[in-house]
């Protein structure tokens, strides 16, 4: 009795896996898919069908989803920005209830809507509910006299004055978090962690400072610091999920921790003062890496914010070390052009370029074929 072939959704991270699993060569691999991907333009799609990566790229912008999120950022604003002295006032014990009741009628709407399937709003209440950790932390220090005397003593300076105080709110809000998103399994929920590694740059350089003083050079070079540690940990977030055979676990946790990172590297960077040309030139140097590393791992941010630090090289050039030129604004005018037709010529060729450039990564970075963020 001939067997019924069940068709299957294929990537071509899986096929590449296959290759480096030793189950079939590179080239094979490379030949499986270019047969498959042909068949299925052509309306022939076989048992195992050619599909996009199946790394989840998130939800779709849509109108719901506008306010989704519209919703959940105005109620984080409540708990977090918006907290005012008025509010405060009902004293710690009455807010550390309020705090409690908000974050557990959170997370039980957020299990109601992920039975649901609803996975937006889940994480968005999720998210709320680790926005409350910290008030709640600030709220039972307050009580129990473990608050450190100075420093402005209302959480509403939280999120507006950097103070070494609030490290305990920030250590207990990453625990908090890690065990719930442990939990529900939704990429929103990172955003407030990536905050969090934010706000603890500033504080861990707040607290270093204690006896010579703010310098504000040693907080850019801290952030930049921080910056690259979480860049790292966005990666190492990144080949876990894509790798990942579980299918929640494939979904895109990396990008706020991709976001932050990059901002707090790259502001580090563009704070720093070269006296010299050469470390003007290296700055233009490293802003290319970056637009073309963001390009082979499909992370627009670090493209996004190295295209600007070019930009940033190019205009200190025309400003002031060729401000009399008159060949200068023509030569910039070709070179913006020439830009231009670059990114004509890399659109038409993106697939190939990505595949040949992710030759040159190790061999665990080159499965992680995705969506472009």
């Amino acid at each position: 009795m001939p067997i019924t072939p069940t068709p299957i959704a294929l990537s071509r991270a899986d096929v590449q896996a296959a290759a480096t699993d030793g189950l079939i060569t590179e080239t094979q691999a490379h030949a499986l898919w270019e047969r498959w991907s042909a068949l299925s333009s052509a309306g022939s799609v076989p048992v195992a069908s050619a599909v996009p990566a199946t790394h989840d790229s998130g939800p779709a912008f849509g109108f719901t989803n506008v306010l989704y999120y519209f919703g959940g950022m105005v109620a984080i604003g409540a708990m977090s920005l918006f907290m005012t002295l008025g509010f405060e006032a009902m004293g710690a014990g009455g807010l550390l209830a309020i705090a409690l009741a908000y974050l557990l009628a959170c997370l039980k709407v957020a299990d109601t809507f992920q039975t649901r399937s609803l996975k937006v709003p889940a994480g968005i209440l999720a998210t709320l509910a680790v926005v409350l950790v910290p008030l709640v932390v600030w709220c039972a220090q307050s009580l129990m006299g473990w608050w450190p005397p100075g420093g402005d003593p209302s959480f509403s300076a939280y999120h507006s004055q950097i103070n070494w105080r609030w490290l305990t709110l920030e250590f207990a809000t990453l625990v908090a978090g890690a065990v719930m998103l442990w939990r529900y399994k939704l990429p929103f929920m990172v955003m407030p962690l990536a905050v969090t590694v934010w706000y603890m740059s500033m504080d861990a350089a707040n607290a270093l400072m204690q006896h010579e003083g703010f310098d504000w050079e040693f907080t850019r070079d801290v952030s930049l610091v921080f910056g690259l540690g979480t860049c790292t940990l966005a990666m190492w977030v990144d080949l876990r999920s894509r790798r990942s055979k579980d299918v929640h676990a494939r979904q895109d946790f990396a990008f706020w921790l991709y976001l932050f990172g990059a901002i707090m590297f790259w502001g580090g960077l563009s704070l720093r003062d070269s006296n010299n040309e050469w470390g003007k030139l290296g700055y233009c140097l490293i802003n290319g890496v970056l637009v073309f590393g963001g390009a082979v791992i499909n992370r627009r941010v670090f493209t996004v914010l190295g295209a600007f630090g070019v930009a940033g090289y190019l205009g200190y050039l025309a400003h002031r070390v060729f401000q009399d030129s008159l060949l200068f604004p023509f030569a910039l005018t070709l070179l913006g052009l020439g830009f231009v037709a670059m990114g004509v010529w890399w659109q038409r060729h993106e697939a190939d370029i990505h595949a040949r450039l992710r030759r040159y990564l190790p061999r665990v970075l080159q499965v992680t074929d995705g969506a472009v963020r």
